[in-house]
């Protein structure tokens, strides 16, 4: 498990004043979609993705300590988990869930299990 998930790693390449949007998001194992919106709160930061086509036009939000490296070159960015992984995620529902400790204590389970 990430010692902290909801925190960027020193070494991903992210800073504060970065914006993310739009960039590409790869899992370990190809594309997953763009960065559709993030927070830089501190304890409680993340990406939400759309992940247009590849699962029906589905959203998620991943822990911004699943991120390994920010590419602000070729705006990208890669993080540790598989495609399979992310696509099992929680639901995720923008009204619902951006400021839900329970959804984000579920995030935290499904992403920090095994890691």
């Amino acid at each position: 498990m990430e010692d902290n998930l909801w925190a960027y790693a020193p070494t991903s390449g992210h800073t504060p004043d970065d914006d993310l949007t739009g960039y590409r998001v790869e899992a370990t194992d190809g594309h997953v979609g763009k960065v559709d919106k993030h927070s830089d709160v501190v304890g409680s930061q993340y990406i939400v993705v759309d992940t247009g086509m590849w699962i029906f036009g589905r959203k998620v939000m991943l822990p911004a300590g699943t991120i390994t490296d920010v590419d602000h070159g070729q705006r990208r960015i890669l993080v540790s988990r598989t495609k399979e992984e992310i696509e099992m995620s929680p639901e995720f529902d923008e009204d619902k869930h951006l400021g839900d400790p329970r959804y984000r204590d579920q995030l935290g389970g499904h992403y920090g299990s095994g890691h």
